[in-house]
């Protein structure tokens, strides 16, 4: 897989995730990827991740500002950075949020996902309207 290939397939699979379309987005993900987010928390599948996540925003998206394609050993690792916009669960927007995700692909799927960002530190999911 080349790189241009890589960041699409990764593209695709975040727009898919924000769409809560996780049936599309799983199937560009290996069996048994490994899964893991802000806090060391790891899910065995997207749907777990979503469940994991309920109650802490309304809705979350991304910008896209870079993305970098590299290879590790047999992995094609693509890392998105970017910032995250959205509205807690008190109905408070966010935004300007630091994100950084890295995605392994080995032979064209997602085998492994790693998610860090701000969004804990930056106090967005606790704020309540003013």
């Amino acid at each position: 897989m080349d790189a241009e290939e890589a960041k699409e397939l990764v593209l695709r699979f975040l727009r898919l995730m924000e769409g809560r379309d996780l049936a599309a987005a799983t199937s560009l993900m290996a069996p048994n990827p490994v899964i893991i987010f802000p806090g060391g928390k790891q899910f065995a599948s997207q749907d777990e991740m979503v469940a994991g996540a309920q109650g802490r925003y309304q809705w979350i998206k991304k910008t896209f500002e870079r993305l970098d394609v590299c290879q590790d050993g047999a992995d094609t690792v693509v890392y998105v950075m970017g910032t995250l916009y959205g509205v807690n669960r008190h109905g408070v927007s966010f935004a300007d949020i630091r994100y950084i995700d890295r995605f392994a692909l080995r032979d064209g799927p997602i085998v492994r996902q790693e998610v860090w960002n701000d969004l804990a530190e930056s106090g967005a999911l606790e704020r309540i309207g003013e």
